[in-house]
């Protein structure tokens, strides 16, 4: 519990500078690698901050290692003159050391335990390593996978997100997060709308309608909130035409007054001298008026506040009223995780040594990685691998260890278990002959030759193949998002083999599978499957493990769709996709309106067989929900993990509304030959959505329900609300 007139008290005491100096975060360069003041000259100058600033900081962030933290928040008490302790934030997205799948993977686990859990361990390591504050989760609603960013979202979904987002904060922040010391602080992000940025390009433009941002883009971070999350970091994009960072509508009104939110706001890198190439502000003076008038506490990698708020608050332009609101919040986090009474928290080389990157967690890490993998196609069930199969591992991922993800900075390739070596570590060597074939990029005749060699000797042929993680991630968007053209030439030239070929892939977004889905007979999706990557695909490739993940961002059929999604609106004119000879309807002449994959997709070395659909109920209402039932048989010869997922579509609303929305879910486990009866409970908040005049509420009238395996494969019944 905050001690709140200490903090008050505390607050009286510190001078306008000092106040100023909270709410500067400095990254590692300031005080890893320093001499004995703490500090290094170069990027002081860079940002024309003195010493005595630095020992003033509020926050520091990338910074991790218990010895490190520990002499650092050591040296900054000596030399602050109230001695108050720095806040170390960092991005631990997903994983510390111990690196879990990316945050979209793990989506496709539609797991929301171990997702906690998988936040609950990166929590742990990071914590014992000195970190007080993750800038995670991640819940930016994604429908283009041309955007880099994807690979941080759980996906296409609002619900979904949502759930997600709520276990994520859960496993960070735990029950008691100022006496778990193995607990940090979770910080929600990007707020808002980061992921519908234009042309899926990063850092790019966002216009949309409020009805939008309110449906689909905001209800992730008002979970996130709901569960507790300490802190919101704001967007680099526009949201109505002004960048977030400088937003008073999305930050005072909505985040602050309507939400009631009263943690700690941290701008983004450097977003709010960035105000000034957006064109909202003409100098850094303004920029730091205008990000403080929208509410913004702590400002990151930039010194607009530092040097130009004491000028701001003399004019009378800025309310020091405003300082010491901006202020009390971050005294008020650094009280919560009990810093002012123990200003090492967690920090402890002995467990540091002991639990970072341990075989428990690594354990975790590798069920995630198996559950988060997505089988694509298996023609001719050419998985799971035979045991006394001859196979060649051939592809740029074959012996590449490149597979932790472009967000897991603290994470040691080295340690990451190749695709290689799991494969030795299950059959003899005699058995497996592995050749490079290509890099990611480019193919010369020798890798091609050597590839060869060991395909004619193979009974099977498992690609590893996929993005370099500098190709996903911040920084990394592609307009063409098909594998780069020496890997689908490589799949060219061995499918003259007429040998059964499997591609595993590994990448950190949704590809356009073109010259792989339609030439090979298996596809399993790996995403970047973290530090036990290699093994869990091993499990899968020979059956020790089904396949269970689903995806939960669809694949599009051809770029030139995105972005494609599931939750789309009908339009006026829609078009059956069996008239083929339609015109003057929504469609494209040369590519279908669906994607290749639909949300909610995924395949199994088992055979799941739905029964009826039953609605107990025809007549829904207020008080009394809707029931519905259906049936769920694993007809199959193993065992099975069956997503069965339920849409809702109210056929005639206010405004449009989407013709499937995802409302609930249940992952089940059955044994061949076992049967489930699933049962689902729809209430009227079920129903409910924004309005022309933006009201959040129900309509009474007809309604469609719809159960099934993935978005598109369901069946469907009606019914109706009445009030």
């Amino acid at each position: 519990m905050v001690n709140q007139q200490r903090m008050v008290d505390l607050l009286k005491q510190m001078t306008l500078e000092e106040k100023i100096a909270q709410l500067l975060q400095l990254a590692a360069p300031f005080y890893d690698g320093t001499d004995s003041d703490g500090v290094i000259t170069g990027p002081m100058k860079e940002l024309g901050i003195t010493e005595e600033t630095v020992s003033q900081a509020g926050s520091a962030l990338g910074l991790a290692g218990a010895e490190k933290i520990k002499h650092i928040q050591q040296t900054h008490l000596k030399n602050n003159r109230l001695g108050i302790p720095l806040l170390f934030m960092a991005d631990i997205i997903h994983g510390f050391k111990t690196i879990f799948p990316i945050p979209l993977a793990i989506g496709c686990s539609w797991d929301l335990a171990l997702a906690e859990r998988s936040a609950e361990v990166a929590a742990k390591e990071a914590a014992v390593s000195g970190v007080h504050v993750t800038f995670a989760p991640m819940v930016d609603l994604v429908r283009d996978p041309r955007w880099g960013r994807v690979m941080e979202s759980t996906g296409e979904d609002p619900y979904l997100n949502s759930m997600f987002a709520r276990a994520f904060v859960r496993g960070f922040q735990g029950d008691d997060l100022t006496n778990d010391v193995h607990r940090v602080a979770a910080c929600v992000k990007h707020f808002a709308a980061y992921g519908l940025a234009e042309g899926g390009r990063d850092y790019n433009t966002v216009d949309l309608s409020e009805r939008q941002l309110r449906e689909y883009y905001l209800p992730a971070y008002k979970a996130a909130l709901d569960e507790g999350c300490e802190m919101v970091m704001t967007s680099f994009n526009t949201v109505d035409s002004i960048p977030a960072t400088a937003n008073r509508k999305l930050m005072r009104s909505l985040l602050r007054d309507e939400w009631g939110f009263d943690g700690v706001l941290i701008s983004d890198w450097a977003a709010i001298k960035e105000l000034i190439p957006h064109g909202v502000a003409a100098n850094e003076e303004e920029a730091a008026y205008k990000a403080i008038q929208a509410g913004v506490d702590i400002e990151m990698m930039t010194s607009t506040y530092v040097h130009h708020m004491p000028d701001l608050i003399a004019s009378g332009k800025v309310d020091e009223a405003l300082i010491d609101e901006a202020v009390l919040r971050v005294l008020q986090l650094k009280d919560r995780l009990g810093l002012f009474d123990n200003p090492l928290r967690g920090a402890n080389p002995e467990v540091e040594r002991e639990v970072v990157c341990c075989a428990e967690h690594r354990g975790i890490a590798r069920e995630m990685a198996a559950k988060s993998c997505v089988l694509l196609k298996n023609e001719g069930s050419v998985l799971p691998l035979q045991p006394s199969s001859r196979i060649a591992l051939i592809g740029p991922f074959a012996k590449n260890n490149d597979i932790l993800g472009n967000w897991s900075w603290t994470g040691v390739k080295e340690d990451a278990v190749r695709l290689d070596q799991a494969l030795l570590a299950k059959v003899p060597d005699s058995l497996v002959a592995i050749a490079e074939g290509s890099g990611i990029e480019l193919m010369t005749e020798e890798q091609y030759s050597e590839a060869l060699l060991a395909a004619e000797q193979a009974d099977v042929i498992v690609l590893a193949l996929g993005e370099h993680s500098d190709m996903s991630g911040e920084g990394g968007c592609r307009a063409d998002i098909k594998l780069p053209q020496a890997q689908l030439e490589l799949i060219a030239r061995l499918k003259l083999l007429h040998k059964p070929i499997v591609a595993v892939l590994f990448n950190g977004r949704p590809l356009d599978l073109h010259g792989v889905y339609d030439q090979v007979d298996a596809v399993l999706e790996a995403w970047y499957p973290g530090s036990e990557g290699g093994a869990a695909i091993a499990e899968l490739l020979y059956g020790d493990v089904n396949p269970s993940g689903r995806l939960t961002m669809s694949f599009p059929y051809s770029v030139g769709q995105v972005p494609v999604y599931y939750n789309q609106f009908n339009t006026g004119r829609p078009h059956d996709p069996k008239d083929v000879d339609a015109r003057y309807v929504s469609r494209y002449l040369d590519a279908p309106n669906a994607p290749l994959l639909p949300f909610g997709y995924g395949l199994s070395y088992t055979t799941f067989v739905y029964g009826e659909l039953a609605l107990l109920e025809d007549i829904m209402t207020v008080e009394r929900p809707l029931h519905v039932e259906v049936m769920v048989t694993n007809t199959g010869e193993r065992s099975g993990e069956e997503v069965v997922q339920l849409y809702v579509r109210d056929i005639a609303g206010d405004v449009v509304r989407p013709l499937k929305e995802l409302k609930h879910f249940v992952k089940l486990l059955l044994e061949p030959g076992e049967s489930c009866r699933v049962t689902f409970t729809i209430t009227e908040e079920d129903l409910r959505y924004h309005h022309a005049d933006l009201q959040f509420a129900s309509d009474p009238g007809e309604f469609a329900v719809f159960v099934g395996s993935n978005s598109r494969d369901v069946m469907e019944r009606r019914f109706h609300f009445v009030r």
